[in-house]
């Protein structure tokens, strides 16, 4: 098994014993993002809204450092401290997201990370003609 390392700073760099993503194959495993602005590894100020959005953002620089787009994730994972916040990550899904959507969980946790209220994970399928 040949696994490359994707790395951007783009996105906040790991905080842990891990990498941004990892791709095997085709097929690329993106780590969670939590709302980190990655130029000062600091939670973006702002409300439910904002943590979302920068969350989908450092989604995707993770995405297209992996020579990816976002409509080739395949599944999303939406971890979520209160899930009362589940239609608002709809809305703001439909802005990074169009159909066919990827299969997608949402959970609700206790906590996350430097007391993130979400963080998402994804597996993403690389177009096999677009890979070098």
């Amino acid at each position: 098994m040949v696994r490359k390392i994707i790395s951007t700073e783009n996105a906040p760099q790991a905080i842990g014993t891990y990498s941004q993503a990892v791709q095997v194959g085709s097929t690329v495993y993106l780590s969670g993002q939590i709302p980190l602005v990655p130029e000062s590894m600091e939670m973006v100020e702002g409300d439910m809204r904002a943590q979302i959005v920068r969350v989908f953002e450092n989604l995707q620089a993770v995405v297209k450092a992996a020579g990816g787009s976002m409509a080739e994730i395949a599944k999303l994972n939406i971890f979520l401290t209160d899930l009362s916040h589940f239609p608002l990550v709809n809305e703001v899904m439909a802005e990074y997201f169009t159909q066919p959507y990827p299969a997608r969980a949402a959970v609700g946790v206790a906590q996350l990370p430097k007391n993130a209220q979400v963080e998402m994970d994804a597996i993403m399928e690389l177009d096999e003609n677009e890979q070098d």
